[in-house]
């Protein structure tokens, strides 16, 4: 395992992956030592390897600064539960700027009625931004929870609104 950081406009980001993909990302943080701390001791186990994620740090680094920003990278799910992969799976295919609500991604996994797994599942997401957590609301469009506070949420949500609009360039 290996891990880095990045400094982005909202703060410092880790990044930890495996030879398989993404492990964790932190939401940004004031300081590297507190991205690194939201991620738990898994950083301990790995090795700080500062060129590894290049390509991914320049997306996040676009991503905060307002540009639409395609995260199509390998992640490694051999830690998680079956129910949390498919939930985090189908949370990806919520489009940038848009919302999905809890029941939709119920029924996107073939199982209606357990909106409430959905956001257990949701809340144990350790790649927010990558699996895009944030766009998940509920269906009376109340922001439900986020790890990282309704008011992260809340920029988030404003943040690709707003790149919609103002941002031009995609970066994939």
């Amino acid at each position: 395992m290996e891990w880095t950081v990045v400094n982005t406009d909202m703060g410092w980001v880790a990044v930890v992956g495996s030879e398989q993909g993404l492990l964790r990302v932190s939401l940004p943080y004031s300081s590297t030592q507190k991205s690194l701390e939201s991620l738990g001791s898994i950083t301990e186990e790995a090795r700080f390897y500062p060129n590894r994620f290049e390509d991914l740090t320049k997306r996040l680094q676009a991503y905060f600064c307002g540009y639409r920003v395609s995260f199509a990278d390998e992640i490694d799910f051999s830690d998680v539960t079956h129910f949390q992969r498919i939930v985090w799976q189908a949370a990806k295919l919520i489009p940038y700027g848009e919302t999905r609500s809890y029941g939709w991604l119920a029924n996107r996994i073939g199982q209606p009625g357990v909106g409430r797994a959905i956001g257990q599942a949701l809340a144990r997401n350790r790649l927010p931004i990558i699996i895009p957590c944030h766009r998940v609301v509920c269906s009376d469009g109340n922001l439900g929870g986020f790890s990282g506070g309704l008011n992260m949420k809340k920029l988030l949500l404003q943040l690709e609104t707003t790149a919609i609009v103002s941002k031009a360039k995609i970066f994939s």
